[in-house]
């Protein structure tokens, strides 16, 4: 069970997963050492699954962001595992969820340019023999960015 002070934690974490166990300690009014045995069991629970950089796509090139439906045509575990290992198999594919009602997936994607996302969807979406159409949607500007979790 988390406690409030757990719940601040998570949330100074999620803020900025930089901050040492000495500037939570100011920061939460709990000694160092108590905020590092915090931190080592949330991240043992489960509650902390990792730490990464929240990287710029404009900076890296990806100029166009896109969300995209997958209808498929035919369902079944074997085609849902198949479509899986393609969305592994591509780097613009940043997320991907199972979705209910009318597309079976909402993929979201970074391309370098419209011909970089052209491509994806004709060469490597609409190939597999599972997808029967896909829907495209491009992002004209993000009005929020994706935020901390509510804790």
């Amino acid at each position: 069970m988390l406690d409030s002070l757990d719940t601040r934690l998570l949330a100074a974490l999620q803020q900025d997963a930089h901050l040492t166990a000495q500037h939570l300690s100011d920061k939460l009014n709990l000694s160092a050492s108590q905020i590092g045995r915090r931190r080592q069991r949330l991240e043992a629970d489960g509650y902390i699954q990792g730490y990464v950089a929240r990287l710029d796509p404009a900076r890296l090139g990806l100029s166009v962001q896109g969300f995209v439906q997958v209808h498929l045509g035919t369902h079944g575990p074997e085609h849902s595992a198949s479509f899986a290992r393609l969305l592994d198999t591509s780097p613009e594919i940043t997320s991907a969820w199972a979705m209910t009602g009318d597309a079976d997936y909402l993929l979201r994607v970074y391309c370098a340019d419209l011909g970089a996302l052209n491509t994806l969807i004709h060469d490597v979406l609409l190939p597999h023999p599972s997808v029967a159409r896909v829907h495209s949607q491009i992002v004209m500007d993000q009005l929020k960015r994706d935020g901390p979790l509510p804790t």
